[in-house]
């Protein structure tokens, strides 16, 4: 990794003048100035790129988290209309306090579990929104805030464009697009060429556009936690709130930079830094922080392989606030624009459209479904939706792949011994469940007693069971006890140690009887020959 410190470097100095102005952005929209956007800034790039998990992430404020920060303090304001900062800055603080606690239990493990369609939907709608959110600037006019505004703004914004500001972007994202295939300087990255020479140009020929604004300066003020107990009673439900965010916005990043780099982030790791980043931008009065999907893009584009890289982008953000601040103001938005835009095109997902026709309906339902939802509302609302929709299809597959189904003895495909005699084997039913017994199957499971009715005699193998949750239990419950009451009597063979003890546990077990419980589909019809044995016995003595 020694041979890629140059390009670590020149990467972190890139995307800090990327950063720059989101943070003083994030900022001001989150009410609390625009001096704590650069602070948290500071904060994730430097204690959160030293503890975190994946070697280019670059954590700072990102739009989910400012906005929920900003309805928090919307209902915390002092007497004289501004906002509590000691109340915010230790929601900041108590968050990345619980997300400490979190990464001590190992939940980071569970974003494996998120399917790829939600994530390829997650992705390709974040490039969207960059490429959205950054066409006002790239043409010259102020930025809006709003997905919605600038996406109907568009027509609009191209029929008012600035040309001298759109030249500068066009010439930005040119030399980006071009320089990769002009040269082999490979320590030198394509998105500071272009900043470099767009910069160059604009301030060279005078040109009246919108630049870097600027950037204030000083050392920030400290802000211990303390309080009462009602405060912290009052702190401890939006910072839980908080945490919960940075977790799942970090390790979506994280999945996306996993996608693009062939590595494999510290999930637990991750979560734990961006705890202490938190931490540290509470205790300095800086914003909330998370991994951010465009920062950590644009530095994996830039040629960023290590934690250098981050923590260089947070050094030179830390240099601008304490006096080389008017050096920023020389840089262009529209040469900002020009980077974000490749950003947002390297975000989409192009290994998915190839076969987005072709892809499993259920997939299909939830990248478009995470896709428009992430664009035009929400994040957290997209993946959560996602989520559900991939969870209860995948459910729906399941039971529909696998639908158990009572049969004959005779009817089963099973070697029987010759000594059972047929008129019996007609009256013995067999079910054999394939796969967890769990509640996308349990319904189906229970309809199947009313094919008992022709039968005397149940036998259940659990032979390819290896778990049962509480439906599954529940509703074999159900059957057996249907079962029963139509004189059926049931018979469970091949029970596993962790199935035994669930259903003991639930005491089912109890209610089919230890005596009806065997290992064998050989004791188990012996069991069921001796039992219709007796009852046919009974009947013809009692005619």
């Amino acid at each position: 990794m020694a041979t890629n410190i140059r390009q670590d470097l020149l990467a972190g100095v890139t995307v800090a003048f990327i950063a720059l102005p989101l943070a003083l952005g994030f900022g001001v929209a989150s009410g609390l100035g625009a001096i704590t956007g650069m602070w948290g800034a500071i904060a994730g790039g430097l204690v959160g790129g030293i503890f975190g998990g994946s070697h280019v992430g670059v954590s700072g404020p990102t739009g989910p988290k400012t906005v929920q920060l900003a309805t928090v303090m919307h209902d915390h304001m002092l007497a004289n209309g501004q906002p509590d900062l000691v109340f915010a800055f230790g929601i900041v603080f108590l968050s990345g306090l619980i997300m400490l606690g979190l990464a001590m239990l190992k939940v980071g493990r569970f974003i494996y579990l998120t399917p790829y369609s939600v994530i390829s939907g997650f992705m390709c709608g974040i490039g969207a929104i960059v490429i959205i959110i950054e066409f006002n600037a790239f043409v010259g006019l102020p930025t809006l805030s709003s997905v919605r505004e600038a996406l109907v703004a568009i027509p609009s914004s191209i029929a008012n464009a600035h040309l001298d500001a759109l030249l500068i972007s066009s010439l930005t994202l040119g030399l980006i697009i071009i320089w990769p295939k002009i040269t082999n300087v490979v320590w030198l990255p394509g998105p500071l060429v272009g900043l470099a020479a767009s910069t160059l140009v604009a301030n060279g020929l005078g040109l009246d556009i919108d630049y870097i604004p600027t950037v204030p300066t000083g050392l920030p003020d400290l802000y211990f936690p303390h309080g009462s107990l009602h405060q912290f009673e009052e702190m401890i439900g939006p910072a839980a709130a908080l945490a919960g965010l940075a977790i799942y916005d970090s390790l979506l990043t994280c999945v996306v930079i996993d996608q693009m780099t062939e590595e494999r982030h510290n999930s637990d790791q991750e979560i734990f830094g961006q705890g202490m980043a938190n931490m540290a931008a509470g205790l300095i009065g800086g914003l909330t922080t998370a991994t951010a999907t465009m920062r950590s893009v644009a530095n994996i584009k830039c040629g960023a392989r290590t934690i250098l890289s981050t923590i260089t982008h947070g050094g030179v953000l830390l240099a601008l606030v304490l006096g080389l601040a008017p050096l920023a103001s020389y840089i262009p938005m529209a040469s900002l624009a020009g980077i974000l835009f490749k950003v947002g095109y390297d975000i989409l997902d192009f290994r998915v459209f190839p076969v987005l026709r072709r892809m499993p309906t259920s997939s299909k339902i939830s990248f478009w479904t995470v896709f428009l939802l992430t664009v035009w509302v929400d994040l957290l609302v997209a993946v959560g939706i996602g989520l559900a929709i991939a969870f209860f299809l995948f459910v729906k597959e399941m039971s529909e792949m696998w639908s158990p189904e009572v049969v004959g003895l005779d009817d089963s495909n099973r070697k029987l011994p010759e000594k059972i005699p047929a008129h019996l084997r007609k009256r013995i039913a067999f079910l054999q469940p394939e796969g967890p017994l769990f509640f996308g199957i349990a319904d189906s499971l229970y309809r199947q007693a009313d094919r008992l009715v022709h039968y005397d005699v149940l036998i259940i193998s659990f032979a390819k069971v290896p778990i049962v949750d509480l439906s599954g239990a529940f509703s074999l419950e159900d059957m057996i006890l249907l079962a029963q009451k139509r004189n059926t009597k049931v018979i469970l063979k091949g029970l596993n140690p962790s199935v035994r003890r669930i259903l003991k546990e639930l005491g089912i077990l109890l209610k089919i009887g230890e005596e009806n419980i065997v290992e064998t589909l050989e004791q188990a019809l012996e069991e069921a020959v001796d039992y219709l044995g007796d009852k046919f016995l009974a009947q013809g003595t009692r005619a």
